[in-house]
């Protein structure tokens, strides 16, 4: 291979994998709501706005376990369909690239875990 063509390859595999890289974490990037507020969220269906009113949370006994609120892999708001069952209790996540992560190391998290509090 001469050497136009070796630089060519080599440039078309790292704009491959830059693209790449950037479809990987690109996904957990997410707007975080202000602690302690119930923002009044504004969504966007092509031009015309729409706007969704958050329902107050209904009241919690104060003897509740307290609940998984941040991605113990990312740290990021949690996505309540995004989640595994690991020791019988459900783990959520930010996004679908997070589960494998935990998956691979879970005694790394768990310590961030509400649910595995002792």
């Amino acid at each position: 291979m001469n050497g136009k063509a070796r630089f060519l390859g080599c440039l078309v595999v790292t704009i491959v994998l830059a693209f790449g890289a950037f479809a990987l974490f690109a996904g957990c990037q997410k707007e975080k709501p202000m602690a302690g507020t119930q923002a009044t969220q504004t969504k966007t269906q092509g031009t015309v706005p729409m706007k969704h009113e958050a329902t107050p949370a209904p009241a919690q006994p104060v003897a509740q376990v307290a609940e998984q609120t941040t991605c113990p892999v990312m740290g990021g708001a949690i996505d309540k369909n995004v989640f595994i069952e690991h020791q019988g209790k459900k783990v959520y996540f930010c996004c679908n690239g997070c589960p494998d992560t935990f998956k691979a190391n879970p005694e790394k998290y768990i310590s961030k875990l509400p649910q595995f509090a002792k």
